[in-house]
């Protein structure tokens, strides 16, 4: 992967060229605890997107898979972390791209449509709904989950499921338990309602993490939901569906 100083924070990414034509950007942010290749590349994303001709950049959060791990969660904030993705595209020269983010990467995606509307052609928030305005769905316990010594019992099933992932992905489990304290920022109705941009909210209809997408999408002016029928929300995010209806979204954007 290369990588670039975001403010003093070394960020990793991959760039992708499309698999013909010069194609148009898109930015991927991945979820909490995942990394590039885990939410994007195994699940065919990158592979879909080039082969539709979109030129793929896909971020490793702040904390995240080879960028630089830090320990404080004020430096997290999701207004943090969308300033590491705007800056990957002022260091490789794009002026506007198509972003699309999935979990804490959805919530990204909002912030950044919200503050950086001139960079962004649409947004696509995946797995995340009306918990982006509400700051539910996850339950407490996740952060020291994340710190306890190995073996220790998890408060909750959806904690022990965090470490369990995390350890697959040999994250660095301190600098995820400083990410979770610090980055579950809320959007308001009012703050949704000045969201310019087109966009599309992709939530499974078996997710109870993310909330309602339909919801979510209603509280925007230029936003559709697209329900990916029978998914929760491990399985909608590399489902053939939702592709299919990222895809079909993306190419109907001028």
């Amino acid at each position: 992967m290369d990588s670039f100083d975001s403010d003093g924070v070394r960020i990793a990414y991959i760039d992708v060229p499309p698999a013909e034509g010069a194609g148009k950007p898109i930015l991927l942010i991945h979820g909490f605890a995942s990394n590039h290749a885990v939410n994007w590349v195994n699940t065919q994303w990158v592979k879909a997107l080039t082969q539709a001709s979109y030129r793929v950049v896909a971020l490793d959060n702040r904390g995240h898979g080879e960028s630089e791990k830090l320990y404080n969660p004020a430096a997290y904030s999701s207004e943090a972390m969308a300033g590491d993705a705007v800056r990957l595209l002022d260091h490789l020269g794009i002026e506007r791209a198509h972003v699309m983010g999935y979990s804490m990467g959805g919530r990204i995606t909002a912030h950044i449509a919200l503050d950086h509307a001139d960079r962004v052609r649409s947004a696509l928030i995946g797995g995340l709904g009306m918990h982006l305005v509400e700051g539910k769905g996850l339950p407490s316990g996740i952060a020291e989950a994340l710190e306890a010594p190995p073996g220790t019992p998890a408060p909750n099933p959806t904690a022990a499921a965090f470490r369990i992932f995390a350890e697959q992905t040999r994250s660095d489990l301190r600098a995820l338990a400083a990410c979770m304290r610090g980055s579950r920022q809320t959007l308001s109705r009012a703050e949704l309602a000045q969201i310019e941009v087109p966009v599309l909210v992709s939530v499974g209809t078996l997710d109870t993490v993310a909330g309602s997408g339909p919801a979510l999408a209603a509280l925007i002016p230029d936003a559709r939901a697209l329900e990916i029928e029978g998914k929760d929300h491990s399985t909608a995010v590399g489902a053939r569906p939702h592709r299919d209806g990222v895809l079909a979204f993306l190419a109907a954007q001028p």
